[in-house]
């Protein structure tokens, strides 16, 4: 049988192995539980991770943009911000021209701390993907793109 058919949850024929949300939230789960050991040994956690790593490819960023790219919702995300702030990893400020809008940079802590995070989950990286050549690594993210546009004409 077409594994689109035994992947889907609305059919009596549906196979968990077969449904790709399963396999995508699996192996998130499985990389968030081996990174976060990692972090945890530099005084991280996944969300502080998650912020460094925005920031690190491009700052300043306002929270709301951070929360976007981390797929995490604003509230939660301005808690995340601002515990940053109170360890020094980040500092806040309004952006000039608009100060409603909270702009977050990196401090020299933050950038350190950058710095051993990518030092310790860069391996993590490389395990994950070995075995991949280009060609594959490059259908895996056109794929999973195209996935996600599908869902958003769903959306409603």
């Amino acid at each position: 049988m077409d594994s689109r058919t035994l992947g889907d949850p609305g059919t009596s024929a549906f196979a968990l192995e077969k449904y790709p949300f399963y396999q995508l939230n699996r192996t998130v789960s499985r990389y968030n539980a081996v990174i976060e050991a990692r972090l945890r040994s530099i005084g991280l956690d996944v969300p502080n991770w998650r912020v460094l790593m925005i920031l690190g490819e491009r700052a300043p960023r306002s929270v709301g943009e951070i929360a976007q790219a981390a797929v995490i919702n604003l509230s939660t995300m301005m808690r995340i911000v601002q515990r940053m702030a109170r360890d020094g990893l980040v500092r806040l400020a309004a952006r000039q021209g608009d100060g409603r809008v909270r702009e977050v940079f990196l401090t020299e802590k933050g950038e350190t701390t950058l710095a051993a995070a990518r030092d310790a989950t860069s391996p993590v990286y490389a395990a994950a993907i070995a075995g991949f050549s280009e060609g594959e690594f490059d259908q895996m993210l056109a794929l999973l793109g195209r996935m996600h546009g599908n869902l958003g004409d769903v959306e409603g």
